[in-house]
């Protein structure tokens, strides 16, 4: 046989080879994943939480643990079971309370609707309108104690509301607001419409402020009325803010409390007690500090049921 015509030269047998990549000390080591966006946000929201679970959380379940012993400062505490709570049910006081509290709940419509339409009144651009908000927004940043004094003087027999009504020929004779045992609850349930109507008519002015333009300019195009572009786009539109402020307000009625110590003190006759005033009654005027754990057991437990049920029934429902 002939040898190769074109033998391999030791040049071209040579092996290319690349040389090594040097790596970075430490570079073996697994690399970190970047942390996630719902890390981050339990991240920041950590402080808050645990200081909701220090001085919120831990209360309330401490607390309601309590509900169920003879807890005292100067002797042992025992476990009692239901007995706080066959105590207040049978004191016609708690029962009372109790049954105003659920009665304050008439008014939540009123504030609702009242604050509504304030809110319609002040969404209009007219002169000096800022005022106007600002005038209807004061009694919500009155304190309590402001508000009690100078409802204090209106209610009172020689008072202005009795002067105004009298001079309008409404009355012949002053009236005890609040020294009558049967219109001095209305009577705080009026203090309590009033001051609240100012906080719900901000929030549904945002509201109405956050509906689009668009919506109302197309239905005044297709021959809506005010009256049906208010049932049609604005009240849906609202429907998830009527739902929080009718929540908020529910628990404000059933929490009803400050007015009553002002005004009141539960008087007269304890007509004016209310179920959150009993539990202050007992545990700080009384020292009787499990049965107004009790108490504010009961009245939160009406608090969760009435709220669910606002949620279950308010709730917007998207198509």
């Amino acid at each position: 046989m002939s040898a190769n015509r074109n033998p391999v030269t030791p040049a071209q047998a040579e092996v290319h080879t690349e040389p090594p990549i040097k790596r970075p000390l430490g570079s073996g080591l697994r690399r970190s994943t970047p942390m996630r966006k719902d890390q981050v946000a339990w991240l920041f929201l950590a402080p808050a939480l645990i200081l909701l679970a220090i001085f919120s959380l831990w209360p309330v379940a401490f607390g309601s643990l309590l509900a169920f012993t003879d807890y005292s400062l100067i002797r042992e505490t025992h476990w009692v079971g239901l007995d706080n709570f066959r105590y207040i049910f049978d004191n016609e006081m708690f029962v009372t309370g109790l049954k105003n509290s659920l009665l304050f709940l008439l008014m939540v419509p009123f504030v609702q609707i009242g604050a509504l339409s304030l809110a319609v009144l002040v969404n209009n651009q007219l002169p000096g309108i800022r005022y106007f908000r600002a005038a209807f927004y004061v009694p919500v940043v009155t304190t309590v104690s402001v508000v009690g004094i100078m409802w204090g003087f209106m209610f009172h027999e020689q008072g202005a509301l009795n002067y105004v009504l009298m001079a309008c020929h409404l009355i012949g004779a002053p009236v005890g607001w609040l020294s009558n045992d049967t219109l001095a609850l209305f009577a705080i349930m009026f203090v309590t419409l009033w001051r609240g109507l100012g906080w719900y008519m901000v929030m549904y002015l945002a509201a109405l402020q956050a509906v689009p333009a668009d919506m109302q300019e197309a239905a005044i195009l297709d021959g809506a009325n005010r009256w049906q572009r208010f049932w049609k786009i604005t009240v849906p539109m609202l429907r998830p803010t009527i739902m929080i402020c009718s929540v908020l307000s529910v628990l404000a009625a059933l929490k009803a409390y400050q007015e009553v110590d002002v005004l009141t003190q539960g008087g007269p006759m304890n007509s004016t007690f209310t179920g959150l005033y009993y539990a202050y009654d007992q545990g700080l005027k009384h020292l009787k500090l499990p049965r107004a754990l009790a108490a504010s057991f009961i009245v939160s437990l009406f608090c969760i049921g009435i709220a669910l049920v606002c949620l279950r029934y308010l709730k917007p429902r998207h198509r």
